[in-house]
């Protein structure tokens, strides 16, 4: 009997031994996973570019910055539009455009050949409340900005400080800015650089119907100054601009500029005085194209709320994540006229 009872005893010891070896072997383990599923990467994203729709690692919660850019043949290749999350391509005297780089989910370092300011261009940034950056400005856009309609930093009052001249190109094609100095100008003048920027519309991954555009050829009038072209990359799935002879690049690093979304659109243009400035409508609304992934769909497209839109069958056609370029042109030759589509 006690023999008995001392085998008990003891398969009773050893049951609660190898029970708390067990609970002691477990504990460190649900530690260990509970841990590691808290722990945040250091890679994962924090929030959303609003004009990009794509991932950023830095809080998105900053102003918009508009940038007058050169597109003088003498100014390029240019600096900065890499960075632009959109970009505006309109004309301004002549035969040539001018580009306005909007930027809000990167912080280029150098930004130009900056140029001189356009009333519609000036209304354009106001559809994103962006500072507004020139060098020089147009009787009517001097009007517009010296009432305030925008906040503004203008190279004629900070020639040689926070505008810089470059010297192995000539005036006006050598006036350069970099991010930090537009920080600093907005500081000096009271500008806040914290802004909720409403998003663009983006559309889920997915295919795109339309027209296959391989090649596209826009004439903002008909002349070969103001004629540009956009291939389609496959293996990017993206398209690259070009003035017909060169690709357009950054002048730094020599990467071209990969293009997710171009919206061609067409305007009412009128010259409108002796110096050949025009008036173009921004807000009359027309026909367009939309290319994206290789292919050409036909849009509407509106004014909303300052933002130029595409539109289809009344509602919002929205945009591939990535970065936008829009091209107004005449409506002399307009859509029909001035857009070639190569499949």
């Amino acid at each position: 009997m006690k023999y008995l009872l001392f085998i008990s005893l003891a398969m009773l010891v050893l049951s609660g031994c190898q029970k708390d070896e067990r609970v002691q072997g477990e504990q460190p383990q649900e530690v260990v996973e509970e841990f590691e599923a808290d722990e945040p990467s250091e890679e994962q994203p924090k929030e959303v570019a609003p004009l990009t729709g794509l991932p950023v690692q830095t809080e998105s919660n900053h102003r918009a910055v508009a940038v007058m850019i050169n597109n003088d043949p003498k100014a390029r290749p240019q600096s900065g539009l890499k960075e632009a999350d959109l970009v505006y391509e309109l004309l301004a005297e002549g035969s040539i455009t001018r580009f306005m780089a909007i930027y809000q989910s990167e912080k280029p370092k150098r930004i130009g050949p900056v140029r001189s300011a356009r009333d519609y261009y000036v209304e354009l940034s106001k559809g994103y409340d962006a500072l507004y950056v020139s060098h020089g400005w147009s009787p009517k856009a001097k009007e517009m900005l010296e009432a305030g309609e925008a906040d503004s930093l203008n190279g004629l009052f900070y020639d040689g400080t926070l505008f810089k001249r470059s010297k192995d190109r000539k005036a006006p094609h050598n006036s350069y800015i970099t991010y930090e100095n537009i920080e600093k100008g907005a500081e000096e003048k009271g500008y806040s650089m914290k802004d909720h920027v409403k998003s663009l519309s983006f559309v889920e991954e997915g295919s795109v119907s339309g027209e296959k555009a391989s090649r596209v050829t826009v004439k903002h009038i008909d002349t070969a100054l103001a004629t540009v072209y956009y291939r389609y990359d496959q293996k990017e799935e993206k398209y690259i601009r070009s003035d017909g002879k060169k690709d357009t690049m950054d002048a730094e690093s020599k990467d071209l500029i990969l293009l997710d979304n171009v919206l061609i659109i067409e305007a009412e243009h009128e010259i409108i005085d002796n110096q050949g400035r025009r008036e173009i409508n921004v807000t009359s609304g027309g026909k367009g194209y939309l290319l994206q992934k290789g292919v050409a769909q036909e849009v509407e497209w509106k004014n909303r709320n300052g933002r130029l839109l595409p539109y289809k069958d009344g509602k919002i056609q929205p945009f591939i994540k990535g970065k936008t370029w829009i091209n107004i042109i005449s409506t002399s030759p307009g859509i029909d006229g001035g857009v070639l589509i190569e499949s």
